[in-house]
């Protein structure tokens, strides 16, 4: 079934697919899916749980014992993965104008986003053929050499905010490696999933080998991470949600790779040049309405140009178009949900308690039907804000930047290290010994030196702290998705008598 992107009042009703087949939740339940410019329904899915879950991991671990996927040869699994890529181009532009009406980022950010997910099918088929065994050199006559093998049904739960791009990067890791899958999208973002899912079978992928069970985090993805078959779970999202998936992934002696919340420093040293620094801090302060785990919304300027960098900033800030995010122009969508927007404006509101001035932005702004009933946060800014206030120190998930002041380049990596996350950060400096040096000592998994918010399928993701374990992208991730075998020869004509006249001097 092809999903057309739905619009008006009009919703499209989306089945899950389990084992090839689509079908209903077991209890019957759907649950409502939002164009949160609008917040209106634009579709329907059922609304799983475990009993769904169970089904579908079953269907996984069928298809992987019993169906052709894990054993079939690298270069065959490589051209299938080849063939999704190719689909998914084909289909770039249906894809882009439904995740943007489900997710509400601007279309011009989705097109951006999604004409790269190709590259980690075609990078992953890559690693997929570029293998090669190891040997280890050993003492005695044996010949010792490596060998990987797949996990056997792994567990997705990918995030709200970049639902195609984040449910790629370890799709296609476990697909190249051999792995079998069951994805829960997140409920409020579903269908480009479910389209995701129908674009693998398409391509060649086998029945039952990615299986797409959509509900509640509470109780499709809590069954999912704990499912006893579940060799490992990947997850992107909160840090308290992701502890819980670890915990319940390490009772069983599961893997799991999560990753995190982030409150990202980003730092601008007086050499940076204003309006560079201007541009990359605004790109990601408000690039997805702020809705990014490595969102660079906590900003480090040195006290020598801080005003005169508040004042760019802001004016830039007030530039920003709000509005459809279908529209060519539109620069900054809604928030994800009328929840994220209270919350929002909540902590806009928290930060002036705390001392800081709103110096812009902060509120609903006014526009016209239907954007008027939208989850939209006009992009704000807090300046004159302490490094341990809350605004500084928690995640908020949407436009709202703040702006510290530091003193030289030790007060600057003691103030972005002064967080309980470590996922990105982001350096602005002409000095080439100084940015190599702040980079060195900034904890965090990912470092940016004069941009923010990039990102490759050779390079490596993930946060350290409560931002999370394990990496997405690049053979480290490739790696985690599969068993290594030790096969041990011996090459000697002669055996090993322990028990002969002549016990043998040594063990090898």
């Amino acid at each position: 079934m092809t999903i057309s992107a739905p619009s008006g009042d009009r919703a499209v009703h989306v089945p899950m697919l389990i084992g090839g087949s689509e079908t209903e939740a077991a209890s019957g339940r759907v649950l409502p899916v939002l164009n949160p410019a609008t917040g209106r329904r634009i579709a329907t899915v059922p609304a799983g749980d475990a009993e769904d879950v169970d089904r579908a991991v079953r269907a996984a671990r069928d298809a992987f014992d019993d169906g052709p996927w894990p054993r079939l040869s690298i270069q065959d699994r490589a051209r299938i993965l080849n063939r999704i890529a190719d689909h998914i181009e084909d289909r770039l532009d249906e894809l882009f104008r439904l995740e943007t009406e489900n997710n509400g980022r601007p279309v011009i950010e989705t097109r951006a986003q999604l004409t790269r997910v190709p590259e980690w099918y075609r990078y992953f088929a890559a690693l997929a053929l570029a293998q090669r065994t190891e040997v280890i050199p050993m003492q005695g006559p044996y010949l010792n050499y490596l060998e990987r093998f797949p996990l056997g049904v792994c567990g997705i739960l990918p995030p709200f905010n970049h639902p195609l791009l984040i449910v790629t990067r370890s799709l296609a890791a476990a697909l190249a490696t051999g792995n079998c899958v069951v994805v829960k999208p997140s409920e409020l973002t579903p269908l480009t999933t479910l389209e995701l899912a129908r674009i693998a079978s398409d391509a060649g992928v086998p029945d039952g080998v990615v299986n797409v069970v959509t509900g509640y985090g509470p109780e499709a993805g809590a069954a999912l991470a704990g499912h006893e078959l579940v060799a490992k779970v990947s997850f992107t999202g909160g840090t308290e949600v992701g502890k819980a998936v670890a915990a319940a992934a390490a009772g069983r002696l599961a893997r799991s790779t999560t990753e995190l919340g982030g409150k990202a420093p980003l730092i601008v040293f007086p050499d940076a040049g204003i309006e560079r620094a201007v541009a990359g801090a605004a790109f990601a302060s408000f690039v997805a309405a702020g809705q990014t785990c490595i969102c660079g919304s906590r900003i480090l300027v040195e006290r020598s140009i801080y005003d005169e960098f508040a004042t760019a900033f802001c004016a830039t800030a007030e530039r920003i178009r709000i509005g459809d995010p279908a529209d060519e122009r539109t620069q900054l969508g809604p928030v994800i949900s009328s929840r994220q927007q209270q919350r929002v404006l909540a902590y806009a509101e928290t930060g002036v308690a705390d001392g800081a001035r709103l110096a812009v932005g902060g509120g609903r702004p006014g526009l016209d039907p239907p954007l008027d009933q939208g989850f939209f946060v006009e992009p704000g800014v807090l300046v004159d804000v302490d490094n341990d206030a809350r605004v500084a120190q928690e995640e908020i998930f949407g436009p709202l930047a703040v702006l510290v002041a530091f003193e030289g380049e030790e007060d600057a990596i003691a103030k972005a290290n002064a967080v309980r996350f470590g996922l990105g950060s982001s350096v602005w400096t002409r000095d080439v010994a100084r940015a190599h040096r702040v980079a060195g000592r900034i904890e965090a998994g990912m470092v940016w030196v004069n941009d923010h918010h990039r990102i490759d399928p050779a390079s490596p993701w993930g946060g350290v702290k409560d931002s999370g374990v394990g990496r997405e992208n690049g053979w480290e991730s490739f790696d985690e998705f599969a068993h290594i075998r030790s096969v041990m020869v011996r090459t000697a004509d002669d055996h090993v008598d322990w028990y002969g006249d002549e016990a043998p001097e040594r063990l090898n």
